[in-house]
């Protein structure tokens, strides 16, 4: 079962706040969240020992398939190289994920403990902020996500 809103402590400075600017570079690929400016990002970070950020992972895919204007990026961080490759392989993750062994990009966001997740505006501005595992289907945040796309 997923639930909105579960908390484990905020950090109610960051929203309204600009986005922390990161780029990722894997073996697979680099991301630079700045090449997103101009689209909703929803931005994951996420660990494959994490059983409750695998419990969220389904939907975040059906996310980015039901809103595919939407960016959806997964950070995966306090993991090893070889168990992220794995996770992806076996599971045919059809997502943009990245493995950032250095945890620079969690760290710029204050996130220490996975699964966090920030959904930031088209002008790069944090607008909410999840701790836990969250249905990114439900119609509450599908409406959210249409909102911000549409401003």
């Amino acid at each position: 079962m997923l639930f909105t809103g579960c908390d484990r402590g905020s950090h109610p400075g960051q929203i309204g706040t600009t986005a922390p600017a990161f780029t990722v570079t894997d073996t697979d690929r680099t991301v630079r969240l700045a090449d997103y400016r101009g689209k909703v990002v929803v931005l994951n970070f996420w660990a494959s020992w994490c059983a409750p950020c695998l419990e969220e992972f389904p939907s975040l895919i059906q996310l980015q398939r039901q809103m595919p204007n939407v960016a959806v990026l997964a950070v995966s961080f306090h993991d090893e190289d070889a168990a992220y490759h794995s996770y992806i392989a076996e599971n045919h993750i059809d997502l943009l994920t990245v493995f950032d062994a250095s945890e620079k990009s969690n760290l710029a966001y204050g996130t220490t403990r996975p699964p966090e997740t920030y959904i930031i505006d088209k002008k790069g501005v944090i607008r909410r902020k999840f701790i836990g595992p969250q249905d990114w289907t439900s119609p509450e945040l599908i409406t959210y996500l249409n909102k911000l796309e549409a401003s």
